[in-house]
């Protein structure tokens, strides 16, 4: 049955107009932000197989590609998937973002939502005043985290550029564990001697887990 065919009190976009959004499935949900259904499966008919087989979780991890080979998922479907669950990542970050870092637990909360289900090694720098207020963030590099990519050079530009007094290193192990790698630690090493030529303080480095983190501090125990 097309959903239009279906009486007005069980459709979604009507159901949450009467009774709010949060008086909907999940499969209603989805189902309008999906908007359209296929020539044999209606919206929501699809949407209840795709939380049914998948879970929200396991949709949330798909690549492009992977949700495309989903049938009755398409290039714009499969858009709409990543559009939506990156969404609700980055509106997780900003109900987190505090303006102030007191602490590495600050940091981790700020960036685990965002980094939690990436699959590549994201190397961010976190840039403080001397009162440790968040001036800004760079993404340094996106992939495997090596020394030829993450380049002092590169590290300290935009700390030089925002006038930064001290940063933040900040990557996570897609692995889900935080423990560092031997590259980890001297990647660190360096850019914290070149910090002190700079004259910019290298508080920590924040290695980002599933649900857990280490810091630098602790590596040098």
């Amino acid at each position: 049955m097309k959903i239009k065919e279906m009486l007005e009190d069980s459709r979604p976009r009507e159901r949450l107009v009467k009774h709010g959004a949060g008086n909907l499935s999940d499969a209603e949900i989805l189902a309008i932000i999906l908007q359209q259904g296929t020539r044999d499966e209606n919206v929501i008919d699809m949407s209840s197989r795709l939380i049914s087989k998948y879970g929200l979780d396991k949709l949330s991890e798909c690549s492009l590609k992977e949700l495309q080979e989903i049938k009755g998922i398409g290039f714009a479907k499969a858009c709409q998937i990543q559009s939506l669950f990156e969404f609700n990542k980055r509106h997780a970050s900003a109900k987190k973002t505090t303006k102030k870092i007191s602490c590495a637990e600050d940091a981790f909360n700020l960036f685990h939502p965002r980094l939690r289900d990436e699959k590549h090694e994201n190397f961010i720098v976190l840039m403080l005043n001397t009162k440790n207020h968040i001036i800004g963030e760079e993404t340094i590099s996106k992939g495997t985290i090596d020394s030829s990519i993450i380049h002092p050079r590169e590290v300290f530009r935009p700390a030089i550029k925002n006038s930064t007094s001290r940063i933040i290193l900040i990557h996570n192990h897609p692995s889900g564990d935080p423990t560092p790698s031997k590259a980890d630690k001297r990647i660190t090493q360096s850019i914290i001697e070149a910090g002190k030529v700079l004259g910019i303080q290298v508080i920590d480095h924040i290695i980002v887990g599933d649900g857990k983190y280490t810091t630098w501090s602790e590596w040098e125990k």
